[in-house]
């Protein structure tokens, strides 16, 4: 059976609400988004709806040319060999959020009670990590012991067991990618 590669991409923005969570946990890294390729065409999370507003978010296609990424302070690439039945798996969790994005809304309350280490799940609510952790568990890949609420996206780089494959600006990742990618 041949393994597939996912990948966590873990990030730390500029943003007041990036430097405020940062402030009360000391985590490096204060967002999580999940990508299906190694060259990070399409990233998956919870975040921010409009640029301006913090506080109205939704489920979202990120790129690393997105704003919060190019003058974010720091990322993080870790990428996981799954089974082809799990790579299965996260595309159509994945593709239910991408199908439905208005069943599911931010997890606002769940996000500002999290970072005090207490959860307010609900079903169709998510915030970043919380969504992650959730296709990664869906998909048989991962087991914290805790609930999805509790998850933050430090959490990923220590609890699983993948390889760091680029670590600094995340613009970079991609030019290093396109410099050093076969002719075609």
């Amino acid at each position: 059976m041949q393994n597939k590669q996912i990948y966590i991409v873990l990030s730390r923005s500029g943003t007041i609400l990036s430097h405020i969570i940062h402030a009360i946990t000391r985590d490096s890294y204060t967002h999580a988004s999940i990508a299906l390729d190694v060259d990070l065409d399409l990233m998956f999370s919870f975040g921010r709806r409009y640029e301006r507003n913090p506080f109205l978010g939704c489920f979202k296609k990120e790129t690393v040319n997105d704003r919060h990424f190019r003058f974010g302070r720091s990322g993080l690439v870790l990428e996981l060999s799954v089974t082809e039945e799990q790579y299965d798996e996260v595309f159509h969790n994945i593709r239910v959020f991408c199908d439905n994005p208005d069943a599911f809304s931010y997890n606002l309350p769940g996000l500002i009670t999290g970072i005090f280490n207490r959860t307010h799940e609900r079903e169709t609510r998510f915030f970043c990590s919380e969504f992650v952790y959730f296709v990664l568990n869906e998909a048989g890949i991962c087991d914290f012991g805790i609930t999805r609420g509790h998850v933050r996206p430090q959490m990923f780089l220590r609890r699983l067991n993948g390889r760091v494959v680029f670590d600094g600006k995340l613009p970079a990742y991609a030019l290093q990618r396109r410099e050093f990618a076969p002719a075609r």
